[in-house]
């Protein structure tokens, strides 16, 4: 059967979580014997008009040649054929979750560009044979915004090298250093941190420069930039734990891959998915979204090792029972063709 993965990716290209779970859908598809392909638009969403422009593309796409279309992320849903399902990566999180924070006193042209967005993706979406959510979180804005129902699917790791050691005192937070990541708040935390420990950043961003003059006064503060992936499995496995973050996060693998090097995750209450997956997993703290809230969750991490490595074995059993072959067996399912 050919199978068309449908995807968007920055012209930059900025690798990251999305672009390595397409990779591995794609995989996953060939690996139950189909003959599957990534169907690529390279773009950005620089203006409206770009982001109009984009969703014109997908809207023409002719995939007529294919038995069955994966769409992932906006605005891939826009394609039509009859054999469609979405696996929702997200939506343009800035004109749904995010809207009020980057349009605090919004113009009309804002929300008449919200209003139709809301239903390109609304309609495109109802189109769809079934729409399998990437996390809880997206799931229920899709109910929230859009009024469509959708089952969960998390995806697992494209690959699992991570491996866990003896915990040493410092925390390990990789990442893109983005607003929405919230990385201030755990160097902010550290004010309020009174254990021994250090804090170790690995990535880069927009915000960098913000992070960088934040630490530049706590000597226990360390970021290293972009690091290879030796080194950020290395530090995974030494680390006593890893403070995410992020404010209402699609998905979040940091904590996958945290959990996956047996070490807890202290998160917020608000972190979205990740603050679902570590509550479920009990695979860590959530907390307020508070530096003195994280803080002292760093500290609990820190006065409690037994509890602390058995929130990280439950975690990593919870990564290994995640199956790609599994996600594309229930995708073509959906569309009710045999695997």
């Amino acid at each position: 059967m050919k199978v068309a993965v449908v995807t968007v990716r920055a012209e930059s290209g900025e690798h990251g979580g999305a672009e390595r779970l397409f990779d591995a859908l794609v995989q996953s598809f060939r690996d139950l014997g189909h003959d599957a392909d990534e169907v690529c638009l390279y773009t950005d969403e620089s203006t409206f008009d770009r982001i109009l422009e984009n969703y014109l593309y997908f809207h023409d796409l002719d995939l007529s040649s294919y038995d069955m279309v994966v769409s992932t992320k906006a605005p891939t849903w826009m394609v039509r054929h009859d054999r469609h399902v979405c696996y929702l990566v997200h939506t343009i999180r800035a004109f749904y979750d995010m809207f009020e924070e980057i349009f605090p006193q919004p113009l009309p042209e804002h929300l008449e560009q919200r209003a139709l967005i809301h239903a390109l993706d609304s309609k495109a979406m109802a189109r769809c044979r079934a729409i399998e959510s990437i996390g809880l979180e997206v799931a229920e804005r899709l109910t929230r915004w859009n009024g469509l129902p959708s089952g969960v699917m998390h995806p697992p790791l494209w690959e699992n090298p991570f491996v866990g050691t003896t915990s040493e005192p410092f925390l390990f937070l990789p990442g893109r250093l983005h607003s929405w990541k919230r990385t201030d708040l755990v160097v902010r935390a550290m004010r309020h941190v009174s254990s021994p420990v250090r804090l170790i950043l690995a990535g880069t961003g927009a915000a960098e420069e913000e992070i960088r003059d934040l630490a530049s006064s706590d000597k226990r503060i360390e970021l290293l930039g972009r690091v290879s992936e030796e080194v950020l499995v290395d530090h995974y496995s030494r680390c006593l734990a890893v403070p995410f973050t992020p404010k209402r996060e699609d998905y979040g693998f940091v904590t996958l891959e945290a959990f996956a090097s047996g070490k807890p995750v202290v998160t917020c209450s608000d972190s979205g998915e990740a603050a679902s997956i570590v509550r479920d997993q009990q695979g860590g703290l959530v907390c307020e979204p508070t530096a003195e809230a994280v803080g002292a969750a760093i500290d609990w991490m820190f006065e409690h090792p037994v509890e602390r490595d058995a929130m990280g074995a439950r975690g990593r059993a919870w990564v290994e029972g995640l199956n790609w072959l599994q996600i594309a067996r229930t995708l073509v399912s959906r569309v009710g063709l045999g695997t």
